[in-house]
């Protein structure tokens, strides 16, 4: 595939490097062009200096034919409106855009493009580290209302049945992690010891799944 990336920050240039590993071909956009200092000097894509959101500039990057547009720049506005003329004047289904702003997700949903709200991902990674116990947020949807959590199973569970946790928590194990790798639970799968649980449910269930855990916990205890 040809992917265009506007913003060759650290995001930017790291996505750059991974995608040519892979075997695609790459094009970044940086009105800076000091900011392609930070691709490698064996970086065989190409570097265009302007605006993303520049029909010549994103042009010239190839997006006639390019399969996906990411935009990573340091601006909201510049993200949102690339990505919209990468949709929208050359047809790219596949966009998405990183956004400061977590409260423009929704509305950047509606219009049909993907996010990824720096700041609210940051504060998940930080709270998780803060407060430990319970199901913290991994991953939230661009709408915010689905999450991915790591849940807190404590000792007690060890030996049940991933279904028997499913069942009392109401939520779907998405996976998982067994002495550093990913597992996914089948109906039978049990519970060892070391196991962390992630979880998918909706945002406003945590609470509750954590309640659910705490109380099978207690009942054990008794």
């Amino acid at each position: 595939m040809h992917i265009v990336i506007m913003g060759c920050g650290r995001v930017g240039s790291t996505l750059a490097h991974i995608l040519e590993d892979k075997g695609h071909s790459v094009a970044i956009i940086d009105q800076n062009p000091e900011a392609f200092r930070r691709l490698r000097s064996g970086f065989k894509g190409r570097r265009v200096t302007g605006f993303g959101f520049d029909r010549d500039v994103i042009a010239e990057a190839g997006i006639e034919h390019a399969s996906a547009f990411v935009a990573v720049s340091s601006g909201d506005n510049s993200n949102i409106i690339s990505a919209r003329v990468a949709r929208e004047t050359f047809g790219v289904d596949n966009v998405v855009a990183r956004i400061y702003d977590p409260r423009r997700a929704e509305v950047y949903q509606r219009l049909g493009i993907p996010t990824v709200a720096t700041v609210r991902w940051t504060a998940d990674q930080i709270l998780r580290r803060l407060l430990p116990e319970g199901a913290e947020p991994l991953w939230r949807d661009p709408t915010g209302e689905v999450v991915l959590a790591e849940l807190d199973t404590g000792p007690l569970w060890v030996g049940d049945k991933v279904t028997a946790l499913e069942e009392a928590a109401g939520g779907r194990v998405a996976f998982l992690s067994r002495m550093g790798e990913a597992v996914v639970p089948h109906a039978d799968t049990v519970i060892q010891d070391g196991d962390i649980v992630h979880i998918i449910a909706r945002a406003d269930e945590l609470e509750r799944i954590n309640a659910a855990v705490a109380v099978r916990t207690e009942e054990e205890d008794a």
